[in-house]
């Protein structure tokens, strides 16, 4: 990328995202995208397929980071990607035929993303609860082996979302597993859903690419602020309290859902109104 082609405006937005998303861990794609469609007015599909090459690229390093402290559960993240990795080719192959549609397809798009940032609002909030509710549930490894279906289906519902909306692979993802293998640590649970999201994440991404559905220019100055971002939020993680921090996520994730919403909704209002008007 050449100095040409950077942009500050959208830098300082990828340091804001990569600060938060250090100081969270909750998933870029609950905040970059919307900051994109809403702030600087991309179109829904090229923030979401932009948004996960550039989540591909960051969650390769967590992964590997991840790998390396052995907090990652192979059978899990096999798991999910046997139902993830087909759910996102059959989705991104109705994306691709449904681009001729045009605004339908940016429809479908921006309720998806505005129905999962309200959905991981919710899971911010409630994520303590769920994690104490867990772990006082201890299953045997018996019925840790009967959830593999779940698990393959949970992957296939992750795989759909987040091919539409990039959205669902992080604090969504992490709920649902706890449910599933309460027995198993958080850190594991954790590294488990990184690991899965990268394979994921990858394959749409290079469908949304294939589509035409990404910026690369954009996708480089975002880098440029959410790398450095990243690493300050981290580091400004170990002193800053869960307290205040949550409930501010969780605030600024139910207004961009609310907003998403209410942008999703207005194309219908209007032609219900433009309909009643031809009808007299």
């Amino acid at each position: 990328m050449g100095i040409e082609h950077f942009d500050l405006l959208h830098a300082v937005a990828g340091l804001m995202v990569g600060v938060a998303v250090g100081l969270t861990g909750v998933g870029g794609g609950s905040l970059m995208t919307p900051v994109l469609v809403l702030l600087f007015g991309v179109s829904p599909q090229t923030a979401v397929g932009t948004d996960l090459i550039f989540a591909a690229s960051t969650k390769t390093v967590g992964s590997a980071v991840h790998g390396w402290r052995e907090t990652v559960d192979w059978r899990i993240v096999r798991r999910l990607a046997t139902g993830s990795l087909p759910a996102a080719f059959i989705t991104l192959y109705w994306l691709g035929s449904s681009a001729k549609l045009g605004k339908d397809a940016q429809h479908v798009v921006l309720l998806v993303l505005a129905s999962m940032l309200l959905l991981t609002a919710l899971a911010v909030i409630f994520q303590r609860q769920l994690i104490s509710l867990a772990r006082r549930r201890r299953h045997s490894e018996d019925v840790a082996e009967a959830r593999a279906w779940p698990t393959v289906l949970l992957g296939a519902l992750i795989g759909v979302v987040v091919s539409i909306s990039s959205v669902g692979a992080g604090a969504i993802g992490v709920t649902a597993l706890l449910m599933l293998y309460p027995g198993l640590p958080l850190a594991r649970i954790i590294g488990s859903d990184i690991a899965h999201a990268v394979p994921l994440t990858l394959v749409a991404g290079v469908g949304h690419w294939l589509i035409g559905d990404v910026n690369l220019v954009l996708l480089g100055n975002l880098l440029v602020g959410s790398v450095p971002g990243v690493v300050v939020g981290s580091l400004l993680a170990t002193r800053a309290s869960d307290n205040w921090l949550r409930p501010a996520l969780a605030a600024v994730l139910l207004v961009s859902g609310w907003q998403l919403m209410v942008k999703a909704t207005a194309p219908v209002k209007a032609e219900k109104v433009l309909a009643g008007k031809v009808g007299r």
